[in-house]
């Protein structure tokens, strides 16, 4: 008689998340702003100064983020 093992399956996490989110040391999870690819020369040096630095994903967010990166702990 054979024995059969039941194999859990990997954990995956979702590829576009994976390159969209950085995880802090704190747990938090960091982002980049958006409006910074194209059509730049219409917007203010001000504007894009302030869109280049990231900024941090919202504390209600990251329960779905860290759904989306499980092995990101």
């Amino acid at each position: 008689m054979q024995e059969y093992r039941t194999v859990s399956r990997k954990h995956k996490s979702v590829s576009g998340a994976a390159k969209r989110f950085r995880r802090t040391g704190s747990g938090g999870y960091k982002r980049k702003n958006s409006h910074m690819r194209h059509i730049l020369t219409k917007k203010s040096t001000k504007r894009k100064r302030h869109l280049r630095g990231g900024d941090m994903v919202h504390a209600h967010d990251v329960v779905l983020i860290k759904r989306m990166l499980p092995n990101d702990r």
